[in-house]
């Protein structure tokens, strides 16, 4: 690889077209976590507090949920960096758009039982066919009145607000650890103690994003093995700064391994909760150079390794590692991830059919993949070739970075990274001297 010349952007709004044999080189500062962002929002709304944030990620996602925030009676409003929420006159019914959603359509599944009113949640098509079902089999648990309009399980719901009493549940988050997320928000205004009682769990560094977030908001949850005990109790605001996310900082540190370069993500936090901040640790064990600064992230480019890895704790990573495995050497083996199929699409079968789509060999499991290093010692295809992102944000960045030494590649729908990461192709062109 060498160093990138300037060159111009390729990006038409309907394609990108992938520059190969450039280096990343460069410092960026990557947008804030979506994940903490929407936490944020929904204990705003559970505890109808005025909320001022710094940072917060602006993306298709977080816009949509405060479009149900203004729907629930809060008035918004951003200058610069700066997002403020305030409770204004009280609505006592709305329907809510949702989009594709995920975590705001749980979130809101639960947050919705504890506000007086009639509720109507709906989304796209595929957020249809995304269940909710053990959420709301444990909302009902605890005395919640939830009526799925068209199938059990699914979107679209009416939900009866006020309805939501506490006491004991059991709860399968074996799909999403949403469900327990969306379960211990919601508890925090219930009229009475609340036990959950997790009969199987995924991703659980996300509950303990969930947990902090409600500690900042003055909440209480004591957890004694499976069982987590929320104490209701009033809320309070606090000032709250955004930390970078780790879902974003990924590829551009996948990025300058892959092609040779070196950046400098300016911001994320390397105590960081989230689940994401694992993932750094697993490019240094694939080869690369990661340093961290009082102030930064710097990671550059070693001869990548292949690895076996469960990913179960940090699934929206599975597309950026399945992206690096066919230039590294060795096999990688990604695994306990099966429920990757039920998100904004089947994120398994969806990498396994654009990495064979470019030329990559690729075996799917039913919860992983095995990707050979086929293009570690040999050079891959030429051939021009269109990738589908199949609507979906993670597998867009992802095939891009496949780009940077797999020539030929073209994004198609690249406007789908909108939903976590706006300004994805404007910051790799940076990156790229474009």
């Amino acid at each position: 690889m060498t160093k990138s010349t300037r060159i111009a952007s390729t990006y038409s709004g309907d394609v990108y077209h992938v520059p190969s044999g450039c280096q990343i080189e460069g410092t960026l500062t990557v947008p804030g976590s979506k994940s903490v962002t929407q936490r944020y929002f929904n204990l705003a709304l559970l505890g109808r507090l005025p909320l001022e944030l710094r940072r917060p990620l602006l993306s298709e996602d977080t816009h949509l949920f405060l479009g149900a925030l203004e729907a629930c009676g809060f008035g918004v409003e951003t200058r610069g960096e700066v997002l403020r929420l305030e409770p204004r006159a009280e609505s006592s019914s709305a329907e809510i758009f949702c989009g594709n959603g995920g975590t705001m359509f749980r979130f809101l599944t639960a947050a919705l039982t504890t506000i007086p009113g009639t509720w109507t949640l709906d989304g796209v098509e595929r957020l249809r066919e995304r269940t909710v079902g053990p959420l709301i089999d444990a909302l009902r648990q605890l005395g919640a009145e939830i009526n799925c309009l068209q199938q059990e399980g699914f979107a679209p719901l009416q939900i009866t607000g006020g309805s939501l009493q506490g006491g004991r549940c059991v709860l399968d988050a074996g799909v999403s650890s949403q469900f327990l997320s969306a379960l211990l928000m919601a508890s925090l205004v219930a009229p009475r103690i609340t036990q959950i009682e997790v009969d199987a769990l995924t991703s659980e560094p996300y509950v303990d994003l969930t947990l902090d977030a409600m500690a900042e908001f003055g909440g209480t949850v004591h957890r004694e093995g499976k069982v987590f005990e929320v104490s209701p109790g009033p809320l309070k605001a606090p000032d709250v700064l955004v930390e970078a996310d780790f879902s974003a900082v990924a590829y551009p540190a996948a990025a300058a391994m892959l092609s040779g370069g070196r950046v400098r993500i300016e911001g994320p936090n390397p105590k960081s909760r989230q689940g994401d901040r694992q993932f750094i640790n697993l490019l240094e064990r694939m080869g690369g150079v990661v340093r961290w600064h009082a102030d930064a992230l710097e990671v550059g480019a070693g001869r990548l390794r292949a690895i076996d890895e469960d990913l179960s704790k940090t699934p929206d990573q599975v597309p950026t590692l399945a992206a690096l495995a066919p230039f590294a050497v060795g096999t990688t083996r990604i695994t306990g991830v099966p429920h990757l199929r039920i998100k904004e699409c089947d994120r398994l079968s969806a990498m396994a059919q654009e990495l064979a789509r470019v030329g990559a060999e690729v075996q799917e499991l039913e919860d992983g993949l095995i990707i050979p290093g086929v293009w570690a010692s040999a050079e891959p295809p030429r051939t021009p070739v269109n990738v589908e992102t199949h609507g979906d944000h993670r597998i867009a960045m992802s095939m891009a970075l496949v780009g940077l030494r797999r020539p030929g590649v073209t994004i198609r729908n690249p406007a789908v990274v909108g939903k976590s990461y706006p300004e994805f192709w404007n910051d790799l062109d940076r990156l790229l001297g474009r």
